[in-house]
């Protein structure tokens, strides 16, 4: 039975301590870095998705898919705005994530001049599975967040929450516009992103954590590394959690409602209780 989400735009705002921004996390500077550093990849690749799916809305005749595409790209809108003061924090804090926010921003402005719209919307359907199954990771292993300050583990929890609500809005749009795994060619790009763009993000993603560790003072910290290999490598770590989620992709005829997890959406209001009564 097909699961039927319809996402929701939320206006909300999180009361972040921009002097924390740096050491938000009970676990220090490493983890903290961690996520910082992950964060700095939103606002412009939240865009690219925005700018992907809104390509191709003409083609989406279904009231349903078409009210679920509006939702989609107002819940990115929010979280790339979101994002926007919580990377500025970090960039006044002396680490430069507004510099490399400016390389991811160039790359994908170099693929949007030279490559056709269906690898664009291939590679954010790719990066919303690579985001929806981080997003489950962070719902399930709560231990990550846990004694973290309260209004970045809820911008967090938030992104996570409407990572999940909106996960197959982009995929039912490309199933739409370029096709099903019925056609060959539409399965074989959908993998082919995957790959590329996992390696891509990782490609980024390491060289610019380790520079911001460092340029933080954690470098040579080994309590803190060995909490960043716990949270991310570790029994309960994110990625090995991920990894089989990761893989579901490859199966021909993979929905991301496949992964069914919903039950994080009905707890949406327990988990940002205290952030939704503030922006009431």
């Amino acid at each position: 039975m097909a699961i039927n989400i319809l996402p929701t735009r939320r206006n909300l705002r999180f009361n972040l301590n921009a002097d924390k921004a740096l050491s938000w996390h009970r676990d220090g500077r490493n983890v903290s870095q961690f996520l910082n550093t992950l964060s700095l990849f939103f606002p412009v690749g939240e865009r690219f998705f925005i700018d992907s799916v809104r390509h191709y809305r003409d083609v989406v005749q279904d009231p349903d898919l078409k009210a679920a595409v509006t939702a989609f790209i107002g819940q990115e809108a929010m979280h790339g705005r979101e994002h926007e003061e919580y990377n500025e924090f970090v960039n006044q804090a002396g680490v430069p994530v507004a510099a490399q926010e400016k390389i991811v921003a160039a790359l994908l402005a170099r693929l949007q001049k030279t490559t056709p719209k269906a690898f664009q919307l291939s590679g954010t359907v790719a990066l919303e599975h690579l985001t929806a199954i981080l997003a489950d990771g962070l719902l399930s292993l709560p231990e990550i967040l846990e004694g973290a300050d309260e209004g970045y583990k809820a911008l967090w929890n938030w992104h996570a929450l409407e990572e999940t609500e909106h996960k197959a809005v982009a995929f039912d749009v490309y199933q739409l516009a370029v096709g099903t795994d019925d056609q060959a060619s539409a399965y074989a790009l959908r993998c082919f992103a995957l790959v590329l763009s996992t390696s891509v993000f990782f490609a980024l993603f390491l060289p610019f954590y380790l520079h911001n560790v460092r340029v933080s003072g954690g470098l040579f910290d080994r309590q803190g590394w060995r909490a960043v290999w716990r949270h991310s490598l570790g029994r309960k770590g994110i990625f090995r959690y991920t990894a089989k989620a990761w893989l579901d992709w490859f199966k021909p005829g993979f929905h991301p409602w496949d992964h069914d997890n919903r039950e994080y959406l009905e707890r949406f209001e327990a988990l940002l209780g205290d952030a939704l009564k503030k922006a009431a």
